[in-house]
Order: structure tokens, then sequence, then C-alpha cells
């Protein structure tokens, strides 16, 4: 497997030193930079063009002005806010500035490695003890917007692109599904964020669950 380059921007020096030192101790990532303000992040994406980003939200600098100038540009890092702040507000705006996880300051070690690995697979992760709050938050936010818009109406294709999006299939397995190619399902995602008003596959989900009961996979028993 390769190895995983990693920045981490935290005004905290001696936190964001101990978080590199647990990621260098997984033996498969290296940590590339450290920064202490929401420039940093710009800054640090720019020149090393780490795999993920760790970034905390209560620093010098808009944080999410950051996040999302480095999401709508640089779309091969993923970022990862890792914060002690809980509000729900918080996380729902990071994630639609393009953060790809939410991960609570105080989680376990293990948490936030599955937070990165989540992430470099292409899914959004979010603390599982905080995860309900925020996807109810995202919920009211998408339902809010969807009040205010016309019907959306998708087209076969986009039905069939949904459908298997709600069923947790990456872009590439949505290609191999309908025999399309990779940068065409990436196409339709794009004009699917257009078109239901989401500024990332999360939101994509949760709109497209509301447009298409029908197509939600089945509820685990357990």
């Amino acid at each position: 497997m390769d190895r995983l380059t990693i920045g981490i921007v935290d005004d905290h020096p001696l936190l964001a030193e101990g978080i590199a030192a647990v990621l260098t101790r997984t033996g498969r990532m290296d940590v590339v930079s450290l920064g202490a303000c929401a420039s940093d992040l710009v800054t640090i994406v720019d020149t090393k063009h780490p795999d993920i980003m760790l970034v905390d939200l209560n620093m010098p600098g808009d944080a999410f002005a950051a996040i999302e100038d480095v999401s709508g540009r640089a779309s091969d890092t993923k970022i990862i806010v890792f914060t002690a702040s809980t509000s729900s507000d918080h996380a729902v705006r990071a994630l639609s500035a393009g953060a790809a996880g939410f991960v609570l300051k105080g989680s376990q070690a293990t948490e936030l490695v599955e937070a990165i690995d989540t992430a470099r697979r292409g899914d959004v992760f979010i603390t599982p003890s905080f995860a309900a709050r925020v996807i109810s938050a995202l919920h009211a936010k998408t339902a809010e917007r969807r009040a205010q818009q016309n019907e959306v109406r998708l087209s076969v294709r986009e039905e069939q692109i949904v459908k298997l999006l709600l069923c947790g299939k990456q872009n590439r397995e949505i290609a191999s599904a309908l025999d399309l190619s990779e940068k065409t399902v990436k196409s339709y995602m794009t004009n699917l964020m257009a078109k239901l008003h989401a500024r990332n596959r999360l939101e994509v989900v949760i709109a497209a669950q509301k447009l298409m009961p029908e197509a939600r996979p089945p509820q685990s028993d357990r």
C-alpha cells in the first residue's frame, strides 16, 4: 500500500506535533508539513500537495473559506476537520465547503486513522457519536433549500446513477455497472450537484433520498 502524505493545520503546536507522531507510528503515513492558521492550509496544499489535510476550525483566519478554496481547486487533497467544536452548524458548514470528514478532538487515534482511510477512499467520515446530529442538521438544511427551489426532475441516466450512489457505490463502480467511463460519471455527478443544489457527495445522497425514497437501500435489522 502506498504511504499517505499528511498535512496538519492547528494553532496549538504541541497538539499538532502529537498528532503527527501518532500518525507516523502507523508506519504508512508521512506528515509533510505543519501549519497554524487558515492561510497555511492553502499554502501547504499548493506547495506540498498532501493526500490528506487535518484542519482545526478554531484558529486565526477563516477556516471555512480556506477549506472551500482548497476543495474547489485541489480535489486530490482530502480535508478532514479535526476540532473540539461540537456545533452541528460548524460541521454542516465544513462539509458543505468540501471537507471529507469531521472528527472531534478527544476521539481515539484509531478513529482519526479510520477517518483518513475513509476520506482517501472518497467517502465522508463523521465521528459516530456526533453523526446523528450532523445528519439531522444536513437534512434540515437540504429540506429548507429544496423548499425554495422548483421541483427537480432527473433523467433516466441520472436516476440510475443516484440509485447506485445510494447503495454506496463509488464513481469507478458506477461507471462499470452502467458501462460508462469514469470521466462521464464524474460529469454526471457535477450536474447532479448543481441540479440538487448540493456541495458534495454527502449532500447529493441526502437530497436524492428525499427525491427518490423508493431507491433507499434496505435498512439493517440490527
